[in-house]
């Protein structure tokens, strides 16, 4: 429950960083709203490249999953690796 929480959070969290960019906010606002933009998208992405880098080959994420990884970030990361098996189940 909570993690579905969180994703939503994230939902509105980026639709609004995303708004900005088509009806922006007052001048000042504007900027810290661009900066908090571009840290989302750095670190969303640099979750996603340490996640693939780390993976096994024979194991490839789908570009779905990648998509969702990258718009949900630690939320979607957290219920994708429950739904992993764990080394000792293998």
């Amino acid at each position: 429950m909570w993690l579905n929480l969180g994703r939503l959070c994230m939902l509105g969290i980026w639709s609004f960083l995303l708004l900005n960019l088509f009806h922006p906010l007052p001048k000042p606002l504007q900027y810290f709203i661009n900066v908090a933009m571009i840290l989302m998208v750095l670190v969303h992405g640099l979750q996603l490249a340490l996640l693939k880098s780390t993976q096994p080959k024979d194991q490839p994420i789908s570009k779905w999953q990648q998509a969702k990884i990258f718009i949900f970030g630690i939320f979607e990361f957290l219920i994708w690796q429950k739904k992993q098996p764990s080394p000792e189940q293998k």
